[in-house]
């Protein structure tokens, strides 16, 4: 069982680099994400079905442990622009959260190490982490989200939707990678 919980993993951390190949918010794109999401869903019930990583070697959690990371920080890039697509799919061009990634830049970045910090403060059992990380950021992207000097070409609503469904996609996509690791 670990050895299947460590191969899935390690194919959706696969999966996860090679989502950032095809064009963001693609079918393609979507399409991989989807297949990188099962797999984390996979080894989600695997944990669950089993004693989750309860009386594993060390050396195989941390295995995990690093694994999991790298999937958190990676491929929530791509399913938070995959989830952001779909929601586009009836959207004018001045409503698009794509168009709107003109007001909210860096957010890829950004998305990475909000991951990354709270992936951290899960794992390593201080939850509270992550309000003070959606703290940050929220307060960080406030001036973005009131300010009167949008291009014409985007609404007010399409950022405010940008941010709430990237931080939300990005948040949840963290939360689940570190879910494996508190499996028992």
């Amino acid at each position: 069982m670990t050895a299947l919980v460590l191969s899935l993993t390690g194919a959706a951390l696969v999966l996860a680099v090679l989502a950032w190949v095809p064009r963001s918010g693609s079918n393609l794109q979507i399409v991989i994400s989807g297949v990188m999401l099962a797999c984390l869903a996979a080894v989600g019930v695997l944990l669950l079905a089993g004693h989750g990583v309860d009386g594993w070697a060390e050396r195989w959690w941390n295995i995990l442990l690093l694994l999991a990371g790298a999937l958190a920080v990676t491929g929530g890039g791509p399913l938070t622009t995959s989830v952001m697509a779909l929601a586009d799919r009836r959207s004018t061009r001045a409503q698009s959260t794509q168009k709107a990634g003109e007001v909210l830049r860096g957010g890829a970045l950004i998305g990475a190490l909000e991951r990354m910090a709270i992936y951290a403060s899960l794992v390593s059992g201080w939850p509270e982490g992550i309000a003070v990380v959606l703290a940050i950021k929220g307060l960080a992207r406030y001036p973005e989200l009131r300010s009167p000097d949008q291009p014409a070409s985007v609404t007010p609503q399409a950022v405010a939707e940008r941010f709430i469904i990237g931080t939300f996609s990005s948040v949840l996509w963290a939360v689940a990678c570190a879910g494996l690791l508190r499996s028992h």
